[in-house]
């Protein structure tokens, strides 16, 4: 069989275990929206169910017979020549995948599934009631069974290595900690700088807005910058979200806030960034590392593009702010574009991640970075995450939340399992500012052109410089063939510096 026949069996049976990831993500969005809660019980037996056949499927004789026709799984080595580099690279990364999956025993993968679907529910209620001994008992066990994953998967230095891998390939917590370390630090300075001086204004945005005008508004953005609402819809649900199933189909959720329209414009912006990745993949290749995306950093890199670089800037509004004032005239009527913008881009520390300013959007990412890792090397038991979270929080912010639903309980992640995944959103602030450089020199008149309503040559570079690649190079290696430059905290600091030192004068 030829080097190209023996590729196109192994990815016909990796698109077939693909497929099926797919229905579980379709159950798990159905979980965060439309589900009714007495289905809890039978949709974690099904999540379970599906995920050990997933993980069955992708570490079968089957499979593994037609990976080893073509890499030595043991070295790397790729054994056949004839094969497209962007194909050797699919080798190494399917290579990659098998190893650390056929670590993981079925059973594990069905246990850690349904523990973290029951996990969901019971999060949701202890948030509703701020209740975190409800949650603490299966945080614990998330926890424990972490550990063992990390053990089964293996690492160099610390078992938090190998969860945050599973979310940044090639990165260690030490590198993170070196980062956030030098980023902390400035932006707590520019944080300072800004305290000092006067506020903005932010009253007008701060009334009673109407809910069902806030989704039409937020769908009328999304068709406006090209989201296909034919391969993918927006819902709502209590953690905005994005998920896809295909590059055919891909969707997103969003939360509305009755006295902040913005909140839930910017929240639905930032997950349309996700989903534009996803739709960008190329679809020909799903099924194969080709057609996913690199990293969650280079995930969020596009969501925080979006959300940051064109949702809070001014040639944006300048297009959307007049629209938005027919909308809601009253509330809005004697607001000028450039009252508007300093508004919506106010520094105010806060207690919600979500709703934190770009400015004291890193302190919150570093505090949940520093208690993953206190938690897991066991210097902060479960029973005191309230009370280290609470003071972290007052030490960073120098606010200090008074329910635990405005502190560790306000997002999902932990519940999901996701150890390892926060670090990936600052990552992706400091992705996107290496890619906006480039994206500039590129286009030099995209203000204007966005502020004409022009929103497709964002896409089409975007697509082009990093969807069409799929998992072909790492983060870092794609981010340097992009912007040329050694990856570093400094072109976000200087974008940070230079936008708020304008607003704030």
């Amino acid at each position: 069989m030829s080097a190209t026949k023996s590729y196109e069996e192994l990815h016909h049976i990796s698109k077939e275990a693909k497929t099926l990831e797919g229905v579980i993500r379709l159950l798990e969005w159905d979980q965060e929206t439309y589900m009714p809660k007495g289905a809890q019980e039978i949709r974690a037996e099904q999540i379970s169910l599906l995920s050990g056949l997933c993980h069955e499927m992708m570490t079968s004789k089957r499979y593994v017979h037609a990976l080893e026709k073509l890499i030595n799984i043991e070295s790397g080595e790729i054994k056949e020549s004839g094969l497209k580099s962007e194909q050797e690279a699919a080798l190494r990364e399917w290579r990659r995948d098998l190893v650390k999956a056929t670590a993981l025993p079925t059973k594990f993968v069905k246990d850690f599934a349904k523990l973290t679907s029951e996990a969901l529910a019971v999060w949701q209620q202890a948030k509703n009631c701020d209740d975190f001994a409800l949650f603490a008992p299966y945080l614990k066990r998330i926890v424990e069974m972490s550990h063992e994953k990390a053990s089964l998967v293996g690492y160099e230095k610390v078992p938090y290595d190998a969860l945050l891998d599973e979310y940044e390939p090639g990165m260690t917590s030490d590198e993170v900690s070196k980062l956030f370390s030098s980023l902390g630090t400035q932006v707590k300075k520019l944080l300072g700088d800004i305290t000092a001086k006067s506020q903005v204004e932010t009253a007008f945005l701060e009334g009673d807005y109407d809910k069902k005008k806030q989704i039409a508004f937020s769908e009328e953005i999304l068709k406006a910058l090209g989201y296909p609402f034919e391969y993918g819809r927006l819902d709502l649900s209590s953690h905005p979200f994005s998920t896809s199933f295909h590059p055919t189909d891909c969707r997103i959720t969003t939360r509305i806030s009755t006295n902040n329209p913005i909140d839930p414009i910017l929240a639905t912006i930032h997950e349309a960034g996700h989903s534009f990745y996803e739709l960008g993949l190329p679809a020909h290749h799903f099924g194969s590392p080709l057609g996913e995306s690199i990293s969650l950093g280079m995930h969020e890199s596009q969501s925080r593009f979006w959300e940051t670089r064109i949702g809070q800037s001014r040639p944006f509004w300048r297009h959307f702010l007049p629209k938005l004032k027919n909308l809601f005239p009253d509330e809005l009527k004697d607001v000028s574009i450039e009252s508007f913008y300093r508004a919506i881009n106010r520094v105010k520390p806060t207690l919600i991640r979500v709703e934190a300013d770009e400015v004291t959007y890193p302190l919150h990412v570093i505090l949940r970075f520093e208690m993953e890792r206190g938690i897991f090397d066991g210097s902060i038991p479960i029973d005191q995450i309230p009370d280290v979270w609470n003071d972290k929080m007052e030490e960073y912010l120098g606010i200090r939340p008074t329910t635990n639903r405005e502190g560790c309980l306000q997002d999902i992640h932990w519940a999901m399992g996701g150890f390892g995944y926060f670090p990936a959103y600052t990552l992706g602030n400091l992705y996107a500012s290496h890619l906006f450089i480039a994206f500039e020199k590129s286009h030099p008149d995209w203000d204007s052109r966005v502020a004409n309503g022009e929103f497709a040559f964002i896409r089409s570079w975007l697509q082009e410089k990093i969807h069409a690649h799929g998992r072909r190079y790492r983060s870092i290696e794609l981010l340097k063939r992009i912007h040329e430059k050694e990856f570093s905290p400094e072109p976000y600091l200087t974008y940070l510096n230079d936008k708020y030192s304008d607003i704030y004068q």
